[in-house]
């Protein structure tokens, strides 16, 4: 039996007994991915991308482990749901624009001891002071670099559009504005790399492609490391009592802690390691989050049909965007259906073997976005479910 058709097998008869859709996270598999995770951080602190983990319960977990400190957040909400559910060292890593969440933040100690928001324009603090309504608590500021790389004068550029901050000059402009304005501290920087972090260097079946970006990647370390000092170096010189420099996410934890500037590394996606991060190779995740859904129907040979299944993750629209069918291993989709809202049709020899009520096992293309769609976790140690937690959704939440 390989190791894949084992593990099907495992996950069959740890949820026997739920009906599908069901998701799990083989806490197994998480474990190891956490662990390497520390092994390429070298010994800097990794602090948790929580949109990629989506469940406080994992969050709790992966906190729990050397190695990590502190939560990266996607909203300024969830930074303060997150603070007032005792996570003490939350940084928000994108500007808000949530008046009513700013007003809380700046009225209570604990929240604004706890949560540190990220800024790159003056706008950013002007809304936050419109917003105080008599809150006079100093708000934690993190400025973001943008960390794209640009080519030929600027004309060709290589990354996300982030922040409008690429210079060392432009950063150290904003870090004293901040230092001027009463009611903020300036306690870090943040430089999220995504063109190397969340871009596989190893795409299956594309050689050409896969030397052009493992080229393209090493001369973005190369200019970004180079930059990234200097700013830290012009930022300290404003701020000296810095307490924190954050970069990288799981594709570049190696290379970014290497750098003498970061203090600290960010990631998240490698705790349950989605179908996108398995183009690298600089490591190797083990799936730890999966779902499954109930075949349905038969409609002939070579094929069943699930229930539902149209789980699309966010980013550029493409098949690389879709849940994979994982377990059995040689299912795919039918190019005229794709993945449906209420059913989805595979194709494959193993669909033979499949009878109604089955479970086809996926793997989701994105991390944490999976957990938009499930209430609940199941945690599969062995071949038992051991515990269920409940997602952001489960609690009540979806922030975005």
């Amino acid at each position: 039996m390989t190791a894949r058709a084992a593990d099907r097998a495992r996950y069959d008869r740890a949820t026997a007994q739920l009906a599908a859709p069901v998701a799990i996270v083989d806490l197994d598999a998480f474990d190891a991915n956490a662990d390497d995770l520390v092994r390429r951080a070298g010994g800097k602190p990794i602090r948790v991308a929580s949109k990629s983990v989506r469940c406080r319960a994992l969050l709790e977990r992966a906190l729990a482990k050397d190695g990590f400190a502190g939560i990266m957040a996607f909203t300024l909400a969830e930074s303060l749901w997150l603070a007032r559910s005792g996570f003490d060292d939350v940084l928000l890593a994108y500007p808000s624009a949530d008046r009513a969440a700013c007003a809380e933040l700046t009225a209570d100690p604990k929240l604004a001891r706890a949560v540190t928001v990220m800024v790159d324009d003056p706008a950013q603090l002007d809304l936050i002071d419109a917003a105080r309504e008599g809150g006079r608590e100093v708000v934690r500021v993190c400025l973001e670099l943008d960390t794209s790389l640009k080519l030929l004068g600027g004309r060709v550029r290589v990354g996300a559009r982030r922040s409008p901050l690429h210079s060392p000059a432009q950063v150290a402009d904003m870090a004293r504005t901040v230092a001027r304005r009463p009611g903020f501290a300036l306690v870090g920087i943040m430089a999220y790399e995504g063109h190397v972090a969340g871009v596989g260097d190893a795409v299956a079946g594309r050689p050409l492609r896969s030397r052009a970006i493992r080229l393209m990647q090493a001369a973005a370390r190369r200019e970004l490391a180079e930059r990234r000092a200097a700013v830290v170096r012009t930022v300290r010189a404003v701020a000296p009592d810095l307490e924190f420099v954050n970069g990288g996410g799981t594709g570049s934890v190696q290379h970014t802690a290497a750098e003498d500037a970061v203090t600290e590394v960010a990631a998240g996606s490698g705790l349950y390691v989605p179908r996108l991060f398995d183009n690298y190779t600089s490591f190797r995740g083990r799936p730890a989050a999966l779902f499954a859904l109930p075949v349905v129907r038969r409609p002939g040979v070579g094929v069943v049909t699930v229930l539902g299944g149209g789980y699309p993750a966010s980013g550029a629209g493409g098949a690389d965007r879709l849940p994979v069918p994982y377990l059995p291993k040689g299912l795919r989709y039918d190019s005229q259906e794709g993945a449906g809202e209420v059913q989805t049709p595979l194709l494959g020899s193993p669909a033979d073997d499949l009878l109604i009520g089955d479970k086809v096992w996926f793997r989701h293309a994105k991390a944490g976005e999976l957990c938009e769609r499930f209430d609940t976790l199941h945690l599969v140690e062995g071949d038992r479910v051991t515990a269920a937690v409940p997602t952001y959704r489960g609690e009540g939440h979806t922030f975005l």
